[in-house]
């Protein structure tokens, strides 16, 4: 199929335009004035009659296209000499059968004929013509519309070419746009002069572009971060493994650092794991129809917890009422163990959890959080004050929203406190 161009479509729709026009006045609008052309007939017949004011001026031609019939009040009938050559026959009956008002219209030999009479005590005065005055008359009237339609035709169909001209070179400049999109060397500005639909497709492309390009550089960004969080472990399993060889450490003590960092790397992967699959799924939210009673998931991971840190107290305030939320096990485990996990770098004495009120709120005594650093808090391996926050918090957020669930922090005058609501 041929792709037909804007501009050639605004042409067929004036084209379509004009056909339209020339049949509205060439079919539609003559029938519609119709009544108002016989109308001023009627009226310049009764005018013509006010010349006859005898007989003897019946036989003058006054007009040759209209006919005159003078009938006297002992019934002497004067006709005047063009009768025939307007009406067509001399038969004065069948002329006169057809006359029955004041005015109209009567059909003789197929042709339409209009008629005035005007009436006193002493004499009766007709007056005929044939149709040419009211062919001649829509003829220049409609000439006039046509010629005032055809100027206003013209002059708009050119503003509309010349409007749809520069919308065309618009809407290309726009498509060159989103072609280079990825062009860094092409000119992005925004040189609208016109506040329209456009402008806001242009700005909206703008702002694409804009989005795009943060994805990319975040995406390069958690890449090499991503690739030096899991080069760390493998460095300290390859220098231990080589040292050992080397007869510098011990298997015993190769083999324990191995097996930390092991761990470790295994919960990095479980972690991007867990992040990329809450990406894939993030459009089946609504599908999630469990619910987890949260006050255990609290209390084995105080207990796992615990141990590494003993001077930290955990402090639990739980209304087993109102502790059950929405969410597997696995997503709410999640997001307690990366709080908790968070909270066990910089708690110095004290972790408190309160679920109440449908809030669960996570208390640490630890240092506050600078502002800068709140802002992309849960971005993944976004950098903070002492080095890279990893994959945790992001873990967090993204499982409570796709719980539907949302997450503040407040920094308090001795501490931190994580919001869940």
């Amino acid at each position: 199929m041929r792709k037909i161009k804007l501009t050639e479509q605004l042409l067929l729709i004036c084209i379509l335009v004009i056909v339209i026009v020339v049949i509205s006045l060439g079919i539609i609008l003559p029938r519609t004035l119709l009544p108002i052309y016989e109308d001023s007939l009627y009226n310049y017949l009764t005018q013509s009659l006010t010349l006859v004011d005898s007989p003897n001026n019946i036989t003058s031609k006054i007009n040759s296209e209209v006919a005159y019939i003078y009938i006297a009040r002992n019934d002497d009938i004067i006709v005047s000499d063009n009768l025939y050559s307007v009406i067509g026959t001399d038969n004065i009956d069948k002329i006169l059968s057809g006359i029955v008002d004041t005015k109209g219209n009567f059909v003789s030999n197929k042709r339409l004929y209009y008629y005035a009479v005007m009436k006193s005590d002493n004499f009766e005065k007709i007056a005929i013509t044939g149709s040419n005055y009211i062919i001649v008359m829509r003829a220049e009237i409609l000439k006039i519309i046509l010629l005032v339609v055809g100027i206003t035709f013209v002059i708009t169909t050119l503003l509309i070419l010349v409007w749809s001209n520069h919308l065309v070179n618009r809407i290309k400049k726009l498509k060159d746009k989103i072609d280079n999109i990825d062009n860094d060397d092409y000119d992005h500005d925004i040189h609208y002069e016109y506040d329209d639909e456009l402008y806001t497709l242009e700005v909206a492309t703008q702002n694409m572009r804009n989005y795009l390009k943060q994805q990319e550089e975040y995406k390069n960004q958690m890449y090499q971060n991503i690739s030096h969080d899991f080069k760390t472990p493998i460095t300290v399993m390859k220098s231990y493994i080589e040292a050992s060889e080397d007869g510098v450490e011990t298997k015993d003590k190769t083999l324990k650092i191995c097996e930390e960092q092991l761990n470790k790397l295994e919960i990095k992967v479980h972690s991007l794991l867990y992040l990329n699959k809450l990406n894939y799924f993030k459009d089946k939210r609504d599908s999630i129809n469990e619910t987890c009673d949260v006050s255990a998931i609290v209390n084995s991971a105080t207990e796992k917890f615990s141990p590494s840190r003993p001077e930290v107290k955990f402090v639990l305030d739980i209304d087993k009422k109102h502790a059950i939320f929405r969410g597997t096990s696995e997503m709410w485990e999640a997001i307690i163990d990366n709080i908790l996990n968070n909270f066990m770098r910089y708690a110095k004495k004290k972790i408190k959890i309160t679920i109440k009120g449908g809030k669960i709120i996570l208390y640490n005594d630890g240092p506050n959080i600078d502002k800068d650093v709140l802002t992309n808090i849960f971005t993944p391996y976004e950098k903070g004050v002492k080095g890279i926050f990893g994959l945790g918090l992001s873990i967090v957020k993204k499982t409570l929203l796709f719980l539907n669930y949302d997450i503040s922090i407040e920094n308090e005058k001795k501490g931190v406190k994580f919001i869940i609501s």
